[in-house]
């Protein structure tokens, strides 16, 4: 079974896919750098932090797990 989607990595291969970079996610969420720098490090955040992000980088971050769901559902 695969694993649970890590979001934390997600988030930080389509930023750099976009190539933007944390100062930019952290202004955009009026986070210090460092708060920033921390989500990379989360499995898992708030569905209110991860909907902002999700329209910032106009990614849908849900559909990993949607998908990570119904590949159980298949197996």
């Amino acid at each position: 079974m695969d694993e649970e989607p890590h979001i934390g990595h997600l988030i930080k291969a389509e930023l750099a896919r976009r190539g933007l970079t944390i100062t930019w996610l952290a202004a955009q969420l009026g986070y210090s750098r460092q708060n920033a720098y921390k989500i990379f490090s989360r499995k898992w955040i708030y569905t209110d932090l991860l909907l902002k992000i999700c329209d910032l980088l106009d990614y849908d971050f849900f559909k990993c797990y949607t998908d990570w769901r119904n590949g159980r559902k298949n197996e």
